[in-house]
């Protein structure tokens, strides 16, 4: 039942060995000849962007979405890591890592005509702050400590923290710090989600529709794309019409059928059919915290630290890989993804045996039906999870398998992704279930620290803290990636994380679908996609 009932969901995807795989192969056979501009890409998500503002964005449909309209003082290489130029076309940072100054490029405007200048670095950044952590959430964590934007001059910004915060350069690149006009940033965040965002991108809102779908326009004149980009000047595509088209057999069946050029995660089952159409599966790893369980300290059995550390060696991330995923994904070996900067290899071993016993010394014997007690009380505990990646269930249907084994009972609790987040922000769960995207090993502290999402409900962990705070502290690589390692350690042996599996992204694409990329967090880029054959 299992068996069958996992690999309905599996999705096909390629292990990156750089930081994020570039998918930039033209996804027709042959040669298609060089890029012709013009045509509507027709694109399927597999779920509705939440909010169409890129500040607020987090789920990878969002983003997709969102990136195409807002441009970032800097960009970062996929295939390097390497922080380039975007609407900055040079910065210097201070020593002490609490001064960053940017020279913007000048000729630059956003959509309503409105030119781009240090003032509008300083408004966004301000805008962000006051958004606030609960709806700007990996935004207000780049700029923790933000003392204020100085504008040098017209096109010379300077940031500037409290504290040493040597994330924030990449930071810089990311989506959610992109640089939105003035008109955009005196709104409320409520009125920043419904799809009239001004910003100095590639595309522009034509449309959006909650929850049905969203066009994108090119926007004319554009002529400041990022370093990284392929070409420079104008967008090839003239439009993107992006549909929500939840169901993954109907996605698959309107890319074959040629009523979508491009679709979200892609099936194992379906790579033959896509193939036979003349079509691909592009793919590539997402840096950043992997998939997994994350306990309410506050709550039930999980306030057990003992009962925490049993479900490391519990999980068994081959079998998951193997019976839900498929060789092409791989088992979580850490807290962060394995091509993520500063990552280090935690040796997360399958042993059901160490386990148990660690649940026997600490009083949890085996009740009538198998479930271990302790004082009366059950070993039981819920996981709140949403479907933004369509493996979650049967992904946790066989883990709750693994830990019945152990006399475990984790109970499934699928919500909408709405809820899940509305779920996690007030710390109404047992455990909450997700991962977090981010080319930068700093994801632990926007997860993790006492100061930021913290839905441990945790208390002080003084090492843990201290390396948090250690690793904003220096811009020596070596010296940071030390303090991201033992990050990682101090989650794992604190119980602050059961990492399960790395997530990996896995597009479809028709075969006059070109050059669809993914950037450096394995977002999708439709900068240099172009179309063919209509």
């Amino acid at each position: 039942m299992i068996r069958s009932r996992v690999l309905a969901v599996a999705a096909v995807v390629a292990t990156a060995t750089t930081l994020a795989a570039c998918g930039t192969d033209s996804a027709g056979g042959g040669d298609a000849g060089p890029p012709q501009p013009g045509g509507t890409l027709r694109y399927g998500l597999s779920g509705a962007p939440t909010c169409s503002d890129p500040a607020q964005s987090g789920t990878n449909q969002t983003i997709y979405v969102a990136r195409q309209i807002v441009d970032s003082l800097t960009d970062q290489d996929p295939a390097t890591g390497k922080i380039t130029p975007w609407l900055a076309k040079s910065w210097e940072v201070s020593p002490d890592a609490k001064v960053f100054t940017f020279h913007l490029a000048d000729g630059v405007t956003f959509s309503d005509g409105t030119p781009l200048t240090a003032d509008s670095v300083r408004d966004t950044f301000d805008a962000i702050t006051k958004l606030g952590a609960a709806k700007a959430t990996l935004g207000t964590s780049y700029l923790t400590g933000y003392v204020g934007t100085t504008a040098v001059d017209k096109l010379t910004a300077r940031v500037e923290f409290k504290a040493p915060n040597a994330q924030f350069l990449q930071a810089s690149s990311t989506p959610q710090l992109g640089i939105l006009a003035a008109s955009t940033n005196a709104k409320p965040a409520e009125a920043r989600c419904a799809g009239d965002n001004i910003g100095s991108g590639p595309f522009t809102y034509a449309s959006y529709k909650q929850d049905q779908s969203v066009t994108l326009a090119k926007r004319a004149g554009y002529s400041w794309g990022s370093a990284v980009f392929a070409h420079q000047g104008e967008a090839y595509l003239d439009k993107i019409e992006f549909t929500v088209v939840p169901e993954s057999g109907v996605r698959t069946g309107s890319l074959v059928s040629g009523q979508l050029d491009a679709i979200s995660d892609a099936l194992s089952q379906d790579e033959p059919q896509i193939s036979s159409a003349g079509g691909r599966v592009l793919s590539t790893s997402n840096p950043g915290l992997v998939f997994g369980l994350q306990p309410n300290f506050t709550r039930g059995v999980l306030r057990d630290p003992v009962v925490r550390q049993a479900l490391l060696p519990a999980i068994d991330r081959k079998q998951l890989v193997d019976t839900v995923l498929g060789p092409q994904f791989k088992p979580a070996t850490s807290v962060l993804a394995a091509n993520t900067p500063g990552y280090v290899d935690q040796s997360l071993t399958y042993d059901p045996a160490k386990a148990k016993s660690l649940l026997e010394q600490a009083g949890w014997v085996p009740g009538p039906d198998g479930i271990r007690v302790r004082n009366g009380e059950r070993l039981s505990a819920a996981v709140t999870f949403s479907a933004v990646f369509a493996g979650n269930q049967a992904i946790l249907e066989l883990v709750q398998q693994q830990l019945k084994q152990i006399g475990f009972d984790l109970k499934l609790d699928l919500v909408s992704t709405p809820e899940s987040l509305a779920r996690s922000a007030s710390k109404d769960f047992d455990f909450s279930y997700g991962n977090s995207t981010r080319a930068d090993g700093d994801i632990l502290r926007t997860s993790f620290a006492l100061a930021g999402r913290n839905l441990n409900g945790r208390g002080p962990i003084p090492a843990l803290d201290a390396a948090l705070d250690g690793q904003l502290s220096t811009i020596d690589t070596a010296a940071r990636n030390a303090q991201l390692a033992t990050a990682q350690r101090e989650v794992l042996s604190n119980g602050l994380y059961i990492p399960t599996i790395e997530l990996s992204q896995a597009i479809g694409a028709g075969r006059n679908t070109h050059d669809v990329k993914f950037e450096a967090s394995a977002r999708l880029q439709f900068f240099d996609t172009w179309v063919s054959g209509r």
